[in-house]
């Protein structure tokens, strides 16, 4: 990850247009290319940003980060006070909560929930930017990059876009669908994913949870 400590200005063309004036601001530039512009207030949201894939150019004083989307965000560095780089670890290292690694044992063992005939090939598929909850295959052996979710939000069809750019630039599994399952898909989820050609399915876990239920048996 680079970070950049600078007083800079930023224009950002896109969907929408915004201008911010001279000040002291943090940028972030991560390892799948994400480009974010940092106040020191605001928690985790960066004052704008641009998510991969995306292309950099430095000219020096002067970033220029575009996307194919046509996108445009142009920060104009005035004074760098900080310059570093380390290398973190891309795996998002996290722990999934009950619910979602419930979901994914589950999943795991009957993908056909997510979507008829899908095979599961393996569980955390590694790829350089973290693990893909499930790599399945469809009746006709294309590959399906399935991310869980316990409620799927704009956050979970973002992780998944970028996994699915990653995993296809394996020959091996190219051209990869994704699917983004979750007990509740929001709206918002609904129509970004529909956007970047992403399926959702809303999953049952309470009826999930009962699939390997014995039969009822009189004694």
């Amino acid at each position: 990850m680079r970070l950049l400590v600078a007083r800079c200005s930023a224009t950002y063309d896109g969907r929408l247009s915004s201008t911010l004036t001279s000040a002291v601001r943090l940028l972030m530039v991560k390892a799948d290319g994400c480009v974010a512009l940092h106040a020191d207030v605001g928690a985790y949201k960066p004052l704008n940003w641009m998510n991969a894939p995306n292309t950099l150019e430095d000219q020096g004083t002067r970033w220029v980060v575009t996307n194919p989307k046509g996108e445009r965000l142009v920060i104009e560095l005035e004074e760098v006070l900080e310059d570093v780089t380390y290398e973190l670890d891309t795996d998002r290292g996290l722990t999934l909560d009950g619910v979602e690694r419930e979901l994914q044992e589950l999943l795991a063992d009957h993908p056909g929930h997510v979507e008829p005939g899908l095979t599961c090939v393996q569980r955390e598929f590694r790829t350089d930017l973290g693990p893909v909850d499930l790599l399945c295959r469809d009746p006709s052996g294309a590959a399906v990059a399935v991310e869980i979710k316990r409620v799927g939000e704009i956050d979970g069809v973002e992780q998944l876009t970028r996994y699915l750019d990653r995993l296809d630039r394996d020959p091996l599994l190219r051209p990869v669908r994704g699917v983004l399952a979750a007990t509740v898909v929001k709206p918002q989820a609904r129509v970004l994913a529909a956007s970047r050609g992403i399926e959702w399915v809303e999953i049952d876990l309470a009826w999930l949870r009962g699939e390997d239920e014995p039969n009822l048996r009189l004694f």
